[in-house]
């Protein structure tokens, strides 16, 4: 059966083939995103996970920032060094507006490719029923040359039809179903940042006060 769809594929015309390729890039690429991404969100939970528990077990603010260097993947740990590393930052306002500013970096650096899944999912379908297009009209032309719509004359065009409506679904599905399920992945990560916000402000404001008190 392998053969039979690879001859199919073999014999298709120029835009057919054209269309196969298309697909197999879109397909690609998508699913190494895919890899990759659930790669990337499996480490940065654990290392959240890990942040925060060193976090909330009430250490210095140089221990934590070398903490958080070690969790480089960790959107929250990302944020703490940021603010720990940034000396413009002046009084409770330049706080907030910094880790609001650091928040919304990190949230980028989630969303970062997943864009093109979006685009796969919405695209693909629609350029696998362009080569389905062509796949019924090369049948036609072929029944109008032979002047006769015996199968012989109607599986070509109608295998072609076929193969890229099949391919076209075959790299829409895997990007739509990996695209909401990151896309919900970021969200559960932004709600996580956004309650580490407020505690962040807390911390440092209360540092920054302690280092007024000293003076």
């Amino acid at each position: 059966m392998d053969q039979t769809a690879l001859s199919l594929i073999l014999q298709a015309g120029v835009v057919v083939k054209l269309v196969l390729v298309t697909l197999l890039v879109f397909s690609v690429v998508s699913w190494g995103i895919i890899l990759s991404k659930w790669k990337h969100f499996s480490k940065a939970k654990g290392e959240t996970l890990s942040f925060l528990r060193y976090f909330r077990s009430g250490k210095e603010a140089s221990g934590l920032n070398k903490v958080a260097r070690a969790c480089n993947l960790s959107p929250v740990a990302n944020i703490y060094r940021s603010v720990y590393e940034d000396r413009d930052i002046e009084g409770i306002d330049g706080l907030r507006r910094a880790v609001r500013r650091y928040s919304s970096t990190e949230s980028a650096k989630l969303e970062k490719a997943l864009a093109f899944l979006a685009t796969t999912g919405s695209t693909t379908p629609f350029i696998g029923l362009f080569g389905t297009v062509w796949g019924i009209m090369n049948a036609f032309r072929g029944i109008g040359s032979a002047g006769s719509a015996s199968l012989a004359v109607v599986a070509p065009g109608i295998a072609e039809a076929l193969i890229t409506t099949a391919a076209g679904l075959a790299a829409a599905i895997p990007a739509v179903m990996g695209y909401n399920f990151f896309l919900n992945t970021v969200r559960t990560m932004t709600i996580e940042m956004d309650d580490f916000a407020e505690d962040l402000v807390a911390f440092f404001n209360g540092m920054m006060n302690n280092e007024d008190r000293k003076r």
